[in-house]
C-alpha cells in the first residue's frame, strides 16, 4: 500500500491551466483500480492519494505522468506501507 503526497511547489499559481488534466489522472487511478482515496491536504497544502494493488516503479511512472508533478506545480513523495496491524474493514489491504 502506498500514500502519495503531493506537496504544492512555487509553482502553485499555474494550476488552474492543468487542473482538468489532473482530475483525469486521479480519475485514471480510480478506474484502474490503483486509487482508493484522493484528496486534499488541509489547509491547501496538497493532495494525497492511497493506492494499493500496484508496485512501487509502476505508481511511480503513473505519478509522473500527473500534470501537476509533470509542470512542477506540485511536488511528489511515495510513502510505501507495509500494514503489520489492520482493521478487519481493511483486511483486503494485507494480501496486496
Amino acid at each position: 500500500m502506498f500514500i502519495v503526497l503531493l506537496r504544492f511547489s512555487d509553482n502553485k499559481a499555474q494550476a488552474g491551466k492543468f487542473i482538468e488534466g489532473h482530475k483525469a489522472w486521479i480519475e485514471r487511478g480510480f478506474d484502474d483500480g490503483v486509487f482508493l482515496l484522493s484528496g486534499s491536504i488541509q489547509p491547501s497544502s496538497g493532495g494525497v492519494v492511497l493506492a494499493y494493488n500496484t508496485s512501487f516503479s509502476d505508481l511511480q511512472g503513473r505519478v509522473n505522468d500527473d500534470p501537476f508533478v509533470a509542470e512542477n506545480i506540485v511536488s511528489a513523495e511515495i510513502l510505501e506501507i507495509e500494514p503489520g496491524q489492520i482493521d478487519e474493514r481493511l483486511t483486503f489491504l494485507q494480501s496486496v
